[in-house]
């Protein structure tokens, strides 16, 4: 029951009637009529822009249009209790204790359903996120992009999308001939003793690489390590195949899995991407041409040569695009395009990919592939997911003792476990720089956000232990003729704006929305909760040691809800703390 939805089609069906009856002037599109949360400071519950939308099309001032709608509003609804209008034009409605009443039957009876955008058309979606250089185990900075997309995916399935989650490996180019080169030296190093060459910079010095190579060693594969040309494509496949595996257990600690893994060599080797190129051409996308040295780049050592380009340009990109290196071999966009290409081919209705910050200029360019590909401008969605610092102690804080410089996701979990690591990653909207503190994560305060939301759920579960009920119980009440407080009318109205945060989450695709609310609604019930301290009524166990129906029913309501979006972030909702 999402009451903003409703009220706002109460509202276009009445100001559609008055328009019939040449009472009122509408515009061509309704679109701009909102129905919303008011602000604090207003004794109500909604309030609309109606009149605000209205005013031009009447040539009335919003004020006085506002007024003459307001009476009618109210005159056609039972439901509402007082109507009245604030500057510089809102109507702003409260609604009655039946109303509210009704409310919580209504969601207690369909309590699977609250929440679900049903007004969406349903898609098929493909969420590609982490797509990390198989190069050796997940970074905190792969970390937050990973729960963002997992995240994401699960807003969508819990508004019954279908989605699928994607894992793009890039299993091809120079950094994977680099990579083979690392393993094979520390096979080297452990079959014959022989000294790592720590001091060339194009190998990968991470302390992991030495379990890769036992772990090939430990397979006794008829392989003979004393020439890399000889062994180069079985070492290669080997040593992604063991990084890959190092990969998923990180993402399985984080409590992720992807449906499925695509594999750049595959794609390469499919002649996909001369495939792509082909049909750009085709369609007129691609020329040989020159372009300019890169931004921030010495032009005095830049050769200005003929390439194959795609024209970027035409989509509003600041410079065509190469698709080809000097020695004629494709670029890693020319790949990322044919990769595009083949998810295309599989028919999703939107594609979104979870981008690192440094992938943020590359936006435009896949974009514009995509568009040129697809002939539609929105069939791409990026996110970028911005840095993450972790600080203890007020200070930044480096945690790995495996050398590689940087903190892996294994590290992170072990200090903080995997709760933590998901719900504080969702903290900030993922466009925006994270602190990450350790001593706050740790604390049993409100000013650590999963232990509050936690906590709620663990006190509303120890009421109904109390009365010897699980949490996860249906409960039948059959009169809901209750009189809440305002105390409670407030948790209440809390709860009915849970339908439009999955909405905006949805829409927005933006995942920390999601914590964002459980924490204001923990905070709303342990505000309550504490009232009871020193007012018996305020209390949920009474004298007799029993609960009344009216706060089963609100307890019932908040703990639903606490479950439902602890479920979407991937964290537990604990009976016991």
């Amino acid at each position: 029951m999402n009451i903003f939805d409703i009220y706002s089609e109460k509202i276009k069906t009445l100001v559609k009637n008055l328009n019939k009856q040449n009472l009122i002037e509408i515009p061509d599109s309704l679109n701009g009529i909102n129905v919303d949360l008011p602000p604090e400071k207003f004794d109500c519950d909604i309030s609309t822009n109606v009149a605000m939308v209205l005013s031009k099309s009447n040539k009335k001032s919003p004020i006085d249009l506002a007024k003459q709608l307001a009476e009618l509003i109210k005159k056609n609804d039972s439901d509402i209790s007082s109507i009245d209008v604030a500057k510089p034009g809102f109507i702003n409605i409260k609604f009655n204790k039946s109303f509210w009443n009704n409310f919580l039957k209504e969601i207690i009876i369909n309590q699977k359903e609250f929440g679900v955008n049903k007004k969406q058309k349903k898609k098929t979606y493909l969420v590609e996120f982490v797509s990390a250089n198989p190069t050796g185990p997940l970074h905190v900075g792969h970390c937050r992009g990973a729960v963002i997309g997992d995240v994401i995916s699960n807003i969508l399935i819990f508004n019954q999308n279908k989605v699928i989650k994607e894992y793009y490996v890039n299993d091809y180019g120079n950094q994977i001939i680099n990579f083979t080169k690392s393993v094979y030296f520390r096979i080297r190093e452990i079959l014959n003793n022989e000294k790592f060459p720590s001091d060339n910079p194009d190998l990968y010095p991470g302390d992991y690489l030495i379990d890769i190579a036992k772990n090939i060693i430990s397979q006794k594969k008829k392989i003979k390590f004393d020439n890399f040309e000889n062994i180069s494509d079985e070492l290669t496949k080997l040593s992604i195949e063991q990084s890959l595996k190092m990969i998923k257990l990180n993402l399985k600690i984080l409590g992720i899995n992807h449906d499925n893994f695509a594999s750049e060599t595959e794609i390469v080797n499919n002649n996909e991407v001369q495939s792509v190129v082909d049909q750009l051409e085709k369609d007129k996308f691609v020329y040989k041409g020159k372009i300019n040295a890169p931004e921030g780049e010495d032009k005095t050592d830049w050769i200005e040569r003929e390439q194959l380009l795609f024209r970027s340009t035409d989509f509003g990109d600041d410079k065509d695009r190469a698709l080809q290196k000097s020695d004629k071999s494709w670029t890693y966009f020319a790949s990322d395009v044919a990769y595009h290409n083949n998810k295309l081919k599989r028919k999703f209705d939107i594609l979104i990919n979870i981008l690192g910050a440094d992938h943020a200029g590359y936006i435009k360019r896949i974009s514009s592939a995509v568009e040129a590909l697809s002939g539609e401008k929105n069939k791409l969605i990026c996110k970028v997911s911005q840095l993450v610092k972790l600080i203890k102690d007020g200070k930044p804080f480096k945690m790995s003792k495996r050398k590689g410089d940087y903190i892996t996701v294994h590290d992170l979990v072990n200090e903080v476990g995997k709760d933590a690591t998901r719900f504080i990653m969702l903290n900030r909207s993922g466009d925006a720089e994270l602190d990450f503190d350790f001593t706050k994560v740790k604390e049993k305060s409100r000013d650590n956000p999963l232990y509050y939301v936690q906590y709620c759920y663990a006190r509303i579960s120890s009421v109904f232990r109390n009365i010897n009920k699980k949490i996860s119980e249906e409960i039948k009440i059959k009169n809901y003729d209750f009189s809440y407080s305002n105390d409670e009318i407030k948790i209440i109205k809390k709860i009915s704006q849970w339908p439009k945060c999955i909405e905006l989450s949805s829409s927005k695709l933006e995942p920390h929305r999601v914590p964002v609310y459980l924490y204001e609604l923990a905070s709303d019930f342990h505000s309550y909760w504490n009232l009871g301290k020193d007012n018996e009524d305020k209390r949920f166990i009474g004298k007799d040691n029993k609960v009344s129906d009216e706060k089963i029913v609100l307890l019932k309501t908040v703990s639903n809800v606490i479950k439902s979006g602890m479920d979407i972030i991937g964290v537990d909702a604990p009976e016991k703390m």
